[in-house]
C-alpha cells in the first residue's frame, strides 16, 4: 500500500513537471520578448537621460558663455564711455592726422601763417579790422581746419583698407597661423595708414600688453566704429573663446556692407549737396559779376563804414545758413 502511494506521488510529480515544461515552452517566446522590451526600454531611458544631461550641460555652458560675453560688453562700453567723455586734444588730433609735427611746431606754423595772411590783407588795401580778422582766421581757423581735414581723410583711407586687413587675418587663422603673426603680416605688407596703425599694435604687444589690450589701443588712435567692432570681437574671443576666423569673416562682411551703405547714402545726398553748394556760392558769384560789370555800384560796401557793417552781417547770416545746410545734408550712421 505504501509502495503504491509512492508510485502515484511520483507519477503526479512527473506529470506536474511535464505540464510546467509545456507551459514554459509555450510562454518562453512571450517571456523573452517582454524581457527584451524591458531591456530596450531601460537602454532608451538611459540614453534619453544621457542626452538630457548632455543638453543641460550645453545649456549651462551657453549660459556661462553668454554671461561672459555680456560682462565683456559691459566692461568695453564703460571703457568707451570714459574715452568718449574726454575731449580730443590737439596733440591727439595731430597724431591721428598723421602729420609729422609736434604741438609746438603746429603753434609756430599757425602763427607764421596768421602773420602772412595779415600782411597779404594789409598790402591789399583793406582796413585794420579786416587785417586783424585775417590774422585771427589764419592763425587759429585755417590750421585747425587743415588738421581736421587731414584727420578725416586718413580715417577714410583706413576704412577703405581695413576690410582687406581683416580678410588677411581670417585667411591666416584658417591656415593655422596665430593671431600675432597675422597682425605682424598686416604691419609689414598692408597699405597706409593701416600698416602704421597695426605696427603700433604689434609694438604694444612687444611692450607686454595682451592682444585684446593692444587692439583696444587701435580704437584710441583711430576712433572709428569699425576699429571699435574689431576690438570688441577680439576681446570677446579672448575672454570667452570661440571661432575667431568665423567671427572676423562676419565682421569683414559687415564692414563692406557699411561701406556700401555709406556710398549709397553719399550718392542719394549728392543732389542736395550740389544744391547747397550752388546756394552757398550764389552771393559770392553775384557780387563778383556786379563788381565786373558796375564796380562803382558795389565798391561802397568796401569803402564805407555802413558797407562794412552790411558785409559783416551778411557774412554772419551766410555762415549760419551754410552750417544749417551742412547739418541737413550730412548723415551719420
Amino acid at each position: 500500500m505504501f509502495g503504491l502511494d509512492l508510485t502515484i506521488i511520483a507519477i503526479m510529480g512527473l506529470a506536474a513537471f511535464a505540464f510546467g515544461g509545456i507551459i514554459f515552452a509555450v510562454m518562453f517566446n512571450r517571456i523573452s520578448s517582454e524581457a527584451n522590451q524591458a531591456r530596450r526600454f531601460n537602454s532608451i531611458k538611459d540614453r534619453d537621460q544621457f542626452k538630457a544631461s548632455k543638453a543641460s550641460a550645453r545649456i549651462q555652458d551657453a549660459a556661462k558663455r553668454r554671461k561672459t560675453v555680456q560682462d565683456s560688453l559691459k566692461e568695453l562700453e564703460e571703457k568707451q564711455k570714459e574715452k568718449h567723455g574726454t575731449k580730443v586734444t590737439l596733440k591727439k588730433m595731430i597724431e591721428q592726422s598723421g602729420l609729422p609735427i609736434t604741438v609746438q611746431q603746429f603753434y609756430v606754423l599757425s602763427l607764421v601763417f596768421g602773420i602772412l595772411c595779415g600782411f597779404i590783407t594789409l598790402f591789399s588795401g583793406f582796413n585794420f579790422i579786416v587785417v586783424i580778422g585775417a590774422v585771427f582766421v589764419g592763425a587759429l581757423g585755417v590750421p585747425r581746419w587743415f588738421v581736421s581735414f587731414t584727420r578725416k581723410r586718413r580715417f577714410k583711407a583706413f576704412l577703405d583698407e581695413f576690410p582687406n586687413a581683416i580678410d588677411v587675418i581670417v585667411r591666416g587663422v584658417k591656415a593655422g597661423l596665430p593671431l600675432n603673426d597675422c597682425l605682424a603680416i598686416i604691419a609689414r605688407e598692408a597699405k597706409e595708414p593701416v600698416r602704421s596703425e597695426f605696427n603700433r599694435v604689434v609694438e604694444s604687444q612687444k611692450m607686454g600688453l595682451t592682444v585684446g589690450d593692444a587692439i583696444g589701443k587701435l580704437y584710441e588712435n583711430m576712433p572709428v566704429a569699425e576699429a571699435n567692432f574689431f576690438g570688441i570681437v577680439v576681446s570677446i574671443q579672448e575672454a570667452a573663446g570661440g571661432n575667431l576666423s568665423e567671427a572676423l569673416s562676419n565682421l569683414s562682411n559687415v564692414l563692406r556692407d557699411r561701406k556700401k551703405l555709406h556710398n549709397k547714402i553719399k550718392a542719394v545726398s549728392s543732389e542736395a549737396k550740389a544744391s547747397a553748394g550752388i546756394i552757398g556760392s550764389l552771393p559770392m558769384c553775384v557780387s563778383i559779376l556786379i563788381y565786373i560789370t558796375t564796380p562803382d555800384y558795389i565798391t561802397l560796401l568796401f569803402t564805407h563804414s555802413t558797407g562794412h557793417m552790411i558785409l559783416a552781417a551778411s557774412a554772419v547770416w551766410m555762415s549760419m545758413g551754410i552750417l544749417v545746410m551742412k547739418n541737413m545734408i550730412n548723415f551719420d550712421f
